[in-house]
This record gives structure tokens, C-alpha cells and sequence, in this order.
């Protein structure tokens, strides 16, 4: 039994996302928005098919890329404030807010801990579950105080116009929720998706 995505399977997928890209590039209010939402899509989608031959991932963490993809493309049609089925959450919770971008911050955490931690593994780098463990953390953390800079950047850039990418919904601790949310989806990827992940990174080598 294969470990390994078909290039079929990647291809499907890839298609499956540049599709979902063009609908919601073409059906978004606000195209400058959208842009900044979905760039990690656009750089991702290529990045992918061009190194699956030569450094395959685990289907795990091709999966999550996907749905992360997704999340991202949605917020990017709506603008993550705005959301419909955050509304939905906001008033089943009796929340004061749109809690979708938190769902996106949390896959901003969980899928670039991932990634380091197949990179980290696959590439010898470090040795003991913990250490690993730690820097996964560590990296998650940085990605996501790097795109809290660049939120900085862009408002400084666009002023009022950037609210909408910004999302902060007059919350004073927006920036601090949203790391929270990356490092609770980094710990999720070491506490709970580690075994599974270990499984596959070995049936991996062994394919």
C-alpha cells in the first residue's frame, strides 16, 4: 500500500483550487483584498506540483494545505469579518464577533507546524521528540508574527483601506487572540496529529 498522493490525486486537487480561485476572485467586492488573502494560495498551488516528484509530502499534510487553501479563499470572497457562516457561529456562541479569521489563524498555525515537522524529521535535523516538538512550535509562532507585520505594513500602506483585510472588528486584542490561535493549531500538531503524522513520514521512507 502507497503512502504517496498519486500525481493524479495532486493534479485533482490543484484544479479542484485554482477553480475555487477564479470563483471567488471573480465574485469578491473588493479585488484588493482578495488579493492579499489568497497570495499564499497563488504561491502555494505551483510550489506544490512542481516538488511533488522529486519531495513528496504526507497525504496528512497535503490535506491540510488543501483545506487550509480553502479557509483562505473564503475569507478572501467575503473578507473574514464577513463570512456567512461566521455569522452563524457568532450568534450560535453569543459571541461579540465574526469568529471565522480565528479558524484561519489556527490553520495558520497547525499547517506550518506541520510542514517544519516533516522538514525537520525527513531531513534529520534535529534529534528528540521534544526539541522537535518545541521548534514546530517555535516556527508556527514566527509565520505567525511575521503576518501579523505584514497586516502592520499593509494598513500603514493602504490606511483605511486595509480594515477590511486587517479584520480586527474593534477588537484591542485581535493581534494576541490570533497568535493564540496559531500556537493553539501548532500544539495540535505535535499533542494530537503527531503519531499519525510519524506513521505516515515512515511509511514515507519507506515507499
Amino acid at each position: 500500500m502507497t503512502i504517496r498522493f498519486s500525481t493524479r490525486l495532486i493534479l485533482l486537487g490543484a484544479g479542484i483550487l485554482l477553480l475555487i480561485l477564479a470563483y471567488t476572485g471573480s465574485h469578491t467586492h473588493d479585488r484588493v483584498t482578495w488579493l492579499l488573502e489568497v497570495l499564499p494560495v497563488i504561491i502555494i498551488i505551483p510550489l506544490l506540483l512542481a516538488t511533488h516528484s522529486r519531495y513528496p509530502l504526507t497525504p496528512l499534510l497535503y490535506t491540510l494545505i488543501f483545506f487550509h487553501a480553502i479557509i483562505l479563499m473564503i475569507g478572501g470572497l467575503y473578507t473574514y469579518a464577513k463570512v456567512p457562516i461566521g455569522f452563524d457561529v457568532q450568534e450560535w456562541f453569543g459571541l461579540s464577533r465574526n469568529p471565522y479569521d480565528k479558524l484561519g489563524h489556527y490553520f495558520q498555525g497547525l499547517v506550518p507546524a506541520l510542514a517544519a515537522r516533516e522538514i525537520l524529521i525527513r531531513g534529520g535535523y534535529v534529534q528528540g521528540r521534544k526539541m522537535v516538538a518545541f521548534l514546530v512550535c517555535c516556527v508556527a509562532l514566527a509565520i505567525s508574527a511575521m503576518y501579523e507585520l505584514i497586516e502592520w505594513w499593509t494598513a500603514l500602506g493602504l490606511g483605511q483601506g486595509a480594515d477590511d483585510f486587517l479584520g480586527t472588528q474593534g477588537d484591542p486584542w485581535d493581534t494576541q487572540s490570533d497568535m493564540f490561535c496559531a500556537l493553539l493549531g501548532a500544539l495540535t500538531s505535535v499533542l494530537l496529529l503527531g503519531y499519525w503524522h510519524t506513521k505516515q513520514l515512515n511509511q514515507l521512507r519507506r515507499s
